[in-house]
């Protein structure tokens, strides 16, 4: 059983987009699921909230002087608009570092007007426009914290990140954690759906006081998450305090749900091919199938639940269709 979304083209299915779902409750147990809870998977970007929790954990925030939408900025993919270099500019003139510091590499903004206006202006990217250059500069944070220098922070050896995986240990009473090499040069850990569905619960329980000030960041700030038009940015809005959700490469998802009573639940979604046009509708296909959204909630992410494809003369050619399977 999985969820499936069906790639159509006129009358025919073209493709199909496998998705693995796993939701637990506060006791930790599976409530539900789709497809295999144990599949291993990358976490990706999915980490960052808990990337920036360990910042927090270690005192590195609170002696840069991070503020709060500084804190939601660590916990980014973002476009690369104005509003997210100029935060990370704001971070790294707190530590007094610079963007030669960075080990993440650079690449031209994902939003589209400001990387035309850059070409326009002949201006070259850098590091700030990086989509983890906010995860980057919590790193540095954590760096100038622990060893008093920014060089090597990316090495899974250094404090940095030894720092980081120990968290994640505390979190999940793993004594291993694999790891690879993200995109931005970041070690990133292999982990199942159920045990990432599980850390995104932690951040309902109240009970961490480092993922407590990551959540109302996230919550304070949705648009430093990811900018213009991005599903997470807007997912966190209409759930106005009750949610926030974090995707990551190769699309996966993590989800944190806080109950009116207390507690929450933790929800991975994982597509099994990595194309990320499919993870909104899975989304929200699963969210509607578990009730899990007030009406208001639904409506005002009403643009998710379907998906309509169109050429590049704007002609309507097919849609996306997610099926949860009986």
């Amino acid at each position: 059983m999985a969820i499936l979304c069906k790639v159509t083209r006129g009358e025919f299915t073209e493709s199909i987009h496998v998705v693995f779902a796993v939701v637990v409750d506060e006791s930790g147990d599976i409530i539900y699921s789709t497809g295999d809870p144990h599949y291993l998977t990358c976490i990706r970007s999915s980490l960052k909230p808990f990337q920036a929790a360990a910042a927090i954990r270690e005192g590195s925030v609170d002696a840069a002087g991070f503020t709060d939408d500084e804190i939601a900025l660590m916990c980014a993919s973002h476009l690369g608009e104005d509003i997210h270099t100029q935060t990370v500019k704001n971070m790294l003139n707190k530590l007094g570092f610079n963007v030669s510091d960075f080990e993440c590499g650079a690449h031209p903004p994902a939003d589209k007007a400001t990387r035309y206006n850059q070409i326009k202006n002949g201006l070259e990217p850098d590091a700030l426009h990086n989509n983890c250059s906010g995860k980057h500069v919590g790193m540095l944070a954590l760096a100038k914290h622990l060893v008093g220098n920014p060089a090597g922070y990316t090495k899974l050896d250094h404090p940095v990140q030894q720092a980081i995986i120990q968290l994640l240990k505390d979190y999940t009473g793993l004594n291993k954690i694999p790891t690879s090499i993200d995109g931005c040069s970041a070690p990133t850990p292999f982990l199942t759906l159920e045990i990432i569905a599980r850390l995104f619960q932690l951040m309902s329980m109240g009970k961490f006081p480092e993922l407590d000030r990551v959540y109302n960041a996230m919550v304070a700030y949705p648009y430093n998450i990811s900018g213009r038009d991005q599903f997470d940015t807007l997912f966190i809005e209409a759930l106005a305090g009750r949610g926030v959700t974090k995707v990551g490469g190769e699309a996966v998802r993590g989800i944190t749900l806080k109950k009116e009573n207390g507690g929450g639940i933790g929800i991975a979604l994982k597509v099994l091919d990595g194309s990320h046009r499919s993870m909104p509708l899975a989304t929200l296909t699963l969210l509607k199938h578990l009730d899990l959204l007030s009406k208001k909630e639904l409506l005002n992410l009403n643009r998710f639940q379907t998906k309509t494809l169109r050429n590049h003369r704007n002609i309507d050619i097919g849609s996306i269709e997610a099926i949860i399977e009986a």
